[in-house]
């Protein structure tokens, strides 16, 4: 008998210490990208791109998908049973669980082809393909330069927003301006080799500067992924994923001394993001966690009420409106002429002059006759842009009390994602965030490297805050909503608490 080798062999294997690597597993992780471009819709200025981040550790997996696309379901080209297929094919074909699947898009307002969902799923197919262990580390940035909040606070108390579809507000009736959110949340992925294989950033503005003329584009974002990818090199893709972009647009959106121009904002953002990821350190042993859930958030019950508000607002403002005896045409020789010469608008000095000393006003009374018209033509106008707003918001707060009528439940059910990749960690949301919400959110995580994603598996148009969904200005992001006030403190608690479970 020789009973000692076998109980030494039994020995090692339970009592001998173990390495961290049997004791861990390996993060493993591939990428790919596959452009999603409607090339037969008119001109390309640059692409549009279905982009893949497959991540695996144990038996977690995660599945991120960034869409150059404007959103995920309910407006645009991708359907709202897009999420539902492509989780359904990954699930059939690659064993991935549906709650592993985590889609964003980018709001940009280019043009996708119909078979998306297929290419989404081809990009997944290629990342899982070519899988390899990799490193991670996380780190932040800042980028002022991009991005302005869209809402202006009135001295009424009431707020206005910008956008191309009426005129700003008066600038003596402007109090002041929301906030943004410069961070920069960036996710470097490397392989062991120390080669970059993925950086992943977010950031909260509208990507709208892209002119229509210059044809379908992935907008700013498109133009700091393409930096970030041509400077790293080794294939290395960038991910950008949308952050609470609902009230924020890029810089002088609404300039008309200048065409817009998304390259210059993009670059900015891409510099930004390669100076952060220069300086992350990658680790091995990077956690990998993700956890989703559905909760029901109230429709708006008080839509009606909006829309009778409007309504009346209207009403008075169509009866505030004066005659006047000029035009257009007159109205701005008048208005430049009482500008320059606020004493002698009508003719020169000595004309005035003279006529005071032979003791007649008749210019004087002409004056203060072309006076009061332009006074009350401009209010007019004042009028007539405030009508403007009106109508165009009173018309989404119909279309979503249509919405709302029509809906089989008082509530909408959304899903919400929680993912950990190392010390990065995201929660996430189906609607157009406003800024504020995700500031609130990482003030309260009490947890570094916090940041938060709207556009993602699903899309219910605005959240607002409960503040701004109350405004009386009636600003897109208050209008064009289908959730009633309290959304914000549901989401926000619910936010939280899957932040503190990663």
């Amino acid at each position: 008998m020789k009973p000692a080798p076998l109980l030494l062999v039994l020995f090692c294997c339970f009592f001998a210490p173990r390495t961290e690597a049997a004791q861990t597993p390996p993060l493993r992780a591939g990428v790919a990208k596959i452009e999603i471009t409607d090339r037969a819709a008119g001109p390309v200025n640059d692409p549009l791109y279905a982009k893949a981040l497959v991540l695996r550790k144990g038996g977690a997996t995660i599945v991120l998908i960034t869409l150059d696309a404007v959103a995920v379901g309910e407006i645009g080209r991708i359907g709202d049973g897009f999420l539902t297929e492509v989780r359904a094919q990954l699930q059939a074909e690659l064993g991935i669980p549906p709650a592993s699947v985590v889609v964003n898009a980018s709001h940009c307002h280019g043009v996708v082809r119909t078979d998306t969902a297929a290419l989404a799923v081809q990009a997944v197919r290629e990342a899982v393909r070519d899988m390899v262990a990799v490193r991670a580390g996380t780190g932040t940035g800042r980028e002022d330069r991009l991005s302005e909040n869209r809402r202006l606070q009135m001295k009424d108390g009431s707020e206005v927003d910008m956008r191309r579809a009426y005129s700003l507000p008066w600038d003596q009736e402007v109090a002041g301006v929301g906030p943004i959110d410069p961070e920069v949340g960036v996710l470097r992925i490397d392989r062991e080799s120390g080669v970059p294989l993925a950086v992943l950033y977010n950031f909260a503005c509208h990507p709208i500067m892209n002119p229509p003329g210059k044809g379908n584009s992935a907008d700013f974002p498109g133009f700091a992924s393409r930096l970030i990818e041509e400077t790293l090199g080794g294939g290395a893709v960038a991910f950008f994923v949308q952050g609470c972009a609902g009230d924020i647009n890029p810089v002088h959106y609404k300039e008309v001394s200048r065409p817009p121009d998304a390259e210059p904002l993009g670059n900015l953002l891409g510099l930004c993001v390669r100076n952060v990821a220069d300086k992350i350190q990658t680790k091995e042993g990077a956690e990998l966690k993700i956890r989703s859930e559905r909760i029901l958030l109230p429709r708006g019950d008080d839509l009606e009420r909006r829309i009778g508000a409007i309504e009346k607002e209207q009403t008075r403002l169509l009866g505030s409106l004066k005659p006047t005896n000029i035009n257009f045409k007159t109205f701005l020789p008048l208005l430049l002429q009482q500008s320059l010469s606020p004493d002698y608008p009508s003719h020169s000095a000595q004309g005035y002059l003279h006529e005071r000393s032979l003791n007649r006003d008749t210019i004087a009374k002409l004056d203060a006759d072309n006076r009061r018209q332009v006074e009350a033509y401009q209010k007019n106008t004042q009028t007539m842009e405030q009508l403007t707003r009106l109508n165009t918001n009173l018309a989404l707060l119909r279309k979503h009390l249509a919405q709302n009528q029509a809906a089989a439940s008082p509530t909408i059910a959304v899903e919400i994602v929680g993912l950990r990749i190392g010390d990065f960690r995201l929660v996430t949301f189906p609607g157009e965030l406003t800024v504020q919400v995700g500031l609130n959110i990482k003030r309260a995580a009490k947890q570094s490297n916090v940041f938060v994603a709207g556009y993602t598996n699903g899309y219910i148009y605005y959240a607002p805050t409960a503040a701004q969904r109350n405004n009386t200005g009636y600003a897109q992001e208050d209008c064009d909503s289908l959730v009633a006030p309290q959304w914000q403190s549901l989401f926000e608690q619910k936010a939280l608490e899957l932040l503190g479970g990663l």
